[in-house]
């Protein structure tokens, strides 16, 4: 977030311009009311501004090689190093943070919601292969409060750093009148590139690779809508609650206002390290809908479920909600965030590798001979 959506026109230069006051019908008529400011009408372009000042320092530690001038442009510059790649491929994407944000504006709580736009982003942007470079944010709320604005941009600050991209422009929209003054909602657009010919995907996915899953820091940021339903709705449970099965005392909003975990540097190592076929970033669709689309019409991937535990979490809301498991695997990650197909031969080393980053990581399944299609077989441990 760099800069706001409308500039004042106040503090023009000159004497004769610091005097002049805005024009209206009824100008110079004694008794009458002032003038109507863009104040007037819920916008404070100054609580912008400041906004934008108390994150500029948060920015910069975003910055790479790249990006050229400062905060303030109409466009953000980004010097792309092209002698870098034979053939660089640009990768896009744009995603929010969907009704999670809900729960963050109950709580007061704001610096983390950022940290889960930027997963969004780019876990699909190097789901691909693709390196992030850039981020732009997009955050629209019924009134300005720099501080809550601060904590917004401050969190996505801070997951542009640990994707090693850079936060390179934004805008801030103030919108009385469609938004309650408490609410705001977030979005994001990053790119990224990727050498053509080290575009991953279901074109390198091969019979006998290895599956493999990194363990998600919870829910992340989808199926907050029917969390919420089943929880705070039917549920009657309160964001202040203590469940035991979570530990240490933590509370039903600090679960679900988790930050999602950011695997970006983690998979641009991983392609360095060993084969890597290709990535999928489980988000709305669950394992099963996200894992099909890295699979070609020939084979089958294989996912055991036995082969971990999902999180207390899950299983809170499926007993809540009496929720079928073809649902829940439909709707949530099920405690993994990302999944990689590696050669069969790279698979320890794979495993170890991430292991050695704090991810963890574990073998799931194989690729097999069929159709194109996800088999999940057995069942979650659980206890």
């Amino acid at each position: 977030m760099t800069h706001v959506s409308e500039r004042s026109s106040a503090g023009s230069n000159g004497a004769e311009g610091a005097d002049r006051q805005p024009w209206s019908a009824g100008a110079g008529r004694s008794g009458r009311k002032r003038t109507v400011t863009y104040a007037d009408a819920g916008v404070s372009i100054h609580a912008g501004e400041r906004a934008v000042e108390l994150l500029k320092s948060k920015v910069k530690k975003t910055t790479r090689p790249e990006v050229m001038g400062d905060l303030g442009g109409f466009a953000g510059l980004f010097k792309l190093n092209t002698q870098k790649y034979k053939s660089p491929i640009l990768a896009s994407s744009t995603d929010g943070v969907g009704t999670k944000l809900v729960i963050a504006q109950q709580l007061d709580i704001h610096d983390t919601i950022g940290i889960d736009l930027v997963a969004m982003v780019v876990d699909d942007l190097v789901a691909c292969g693709a390196e992030p470079l850039f981020l732009l944010d997009y955050i629209a709320c019924g009134e300005v409060v720099p501080d809550k604005v601060a904590e917004i941009g401050a969190g996505i600050a801070d997951g542009c750093r640990y994707a090693g991209c850079a936060l390179l422009g934004g805008e801030t929209a103030e919108h009385p009148g469609v938004l309650r003054p408490d609410e705001y909602d977030v979005s994001a657009t990053g790119v990224g590139v990727v050498e053509e010919s080290e575009i991953l995907g279901a074109h390198k996915v091969e019979i006998g690779d290895a599956v493999i899953a990194m363990r998600s820091s919870g829910l992340h940021s989808n199926g907050y809508s029917l969390v919420r339903h089943v929880l705070l709705g039917a549920g009657r449970m309160r964001l202040d609650t203590v469940v035991d099965d979570f530990g240490k005392q933590r509370t039903l909003g600090e679960e679900l206002l988790t930050p999602t975990k950011i695997y970006a540097k983690d998979c641009l190592g991983l392609i360095e390290e060993t084969d890597v076929r290709a990535f999928s970033h489980v988000t709305g669709g669950g394992i099963p809908g996200n894992l099909v689309r890295i699979l070609p019409e020939h084979v089958d991937a294989v996912v055991d479920r036995s082969s971990w535990r999902p999180q207390p979490i899950f299983d809170l809301i499926q007993a809540k909600g009496r929720i079928e498991d073809t649902e829940m695997e439909a709707t949530f990650n099920m405690g993994v965030g990302m999944f990689t197909i590696v050669s069969s031969d790279d698979a320890d080393r794979a495993m170890a590798y991430l292991t050695g980053r704090g991810v963890e990581a574990w073998q799931v399944g194989e690729v097999i001979e069929g159709t194109g299609q996800v088999q999940m077989v057995g069942q979650y441990t659980r206890g």
